[in-house]
């Protein structure tokens, strides 16, 4: 059954991540204030970071079209439910929002704002041909939203730890991501890990990643940074990702992108859960 023109919409942007930055978001700016609450200046910040990430979306999807023919033909752009000329009217007008929105909350956001947007503009044709530099890159990016929320609270510093962790999540997904997609991206020249140093090579590295989240995942509550609110989630979502890791290793990917996924709600929530 065809899709919806809204529903293809919300599949070029990616609906979904956009949510998960927005949550992201509230998120740091909880870790500051130690509750709950929605001023103005975080759900400005919340628009900001889910309008920014559908500009980056789009102007990803536009760039990666000949290596989506390939991986994935059920693309928005690749399959004409949404054209080019309304992706980049959708993409311009997304960061023009996220921008304003930035700027409306002030200085500190909007300095995270400008490289950010710059950042993912830019990251399928220059980034994504730097293998492991390019996935260390958006997996930094893709931490933001718990800094980008904290410097909406006033202190931004609050969400760098908790960042940090994210980016231990981030980094194999991407990696994963690029072993699901070798045929596309050798087709479309990519140099990405499998394809620059082999696919042995991209799930060690992969892995290893997650062998390092363990420990730093559960050091701020060994530290008594966090409680065991904390803690206790930790050792799940760590356990979780040693078992992906296990996996990896014997080159078993299916589902670790999702569970990847997953292992970043929990994070957020036991974040979330320490701090209320």
């Amino acid at each position: 059954m065809p899709r919806s023109w809204p529903a293809s919409a919300a599949e070029l942007v990616r609906l979904k991540n956009l949510l998960m930055a927005a949550a992201g978001v509230a998120v740091g700016g909880f870790l500051v204030w130690g509750r709950v609450r929605f001023p103005p200046e975080l759900a400005w910040a919340m628009v900001s970071a889910a309008a920014l990430g559908a500009a980056g979306n789009v102007a990803n999807d536009l760039a990666d079209l000949d290596a989506d023919r390939v991986n994935k033909p059920n693309r928005p752009l690749v399959s004409g439910a949404v054209s080019r000329g309304a992706a980049l009217a959708i993409g311009g007008l997304a960061g023009g929002l996220g921008l304003f929105a930035a700027w409306w909350v002030g200085g500190a956001v909007l300095r995270i704002a400008l490289p950010a947007l710059a950042v993912m503009l830019v990251y399928s044709p220059v980034f994504k041909q730097r293998g492991l530099a390019g996935n260390l890159v958006v997996a930094v990016v893709g931490s933001l939203p718990l800094v980008y929320g904290a410097a909406a609270a006033g202190w931004w510093r609050a969400g760098v730890l908790p960042a940090s962790i994210a980016a231990l999540l981030h980094l194999p997904r991407e990696i994963v991501k690029d072993l699901e997609d070798v045929p596309g991206d050798r087709a479309a020249g990519r140099r990405t890990i499998p394809i620059i140093w082999g696919e042995s090579a991209a799930y060690a590295v992969a892995a290893a990643a997650l062998v390092l989240f363990v420990p730093v995942a559960l050091g701020p509550w060994f530290a008594g940074w966090y409680g065991r609110r904390y803690g206790w989630v930790a050792l799940a979502v760590a356990a979780g990702a040693a078992v992906v890791a296990g996996r990896l290793l014997n080159r078993r990917l299916r589902g670790a992108r999702a569970a990847l996924k997953l292992a970043m709600v929990f994070g957020l929530a036991a974040l979330l859960w320490d701090r209320l």
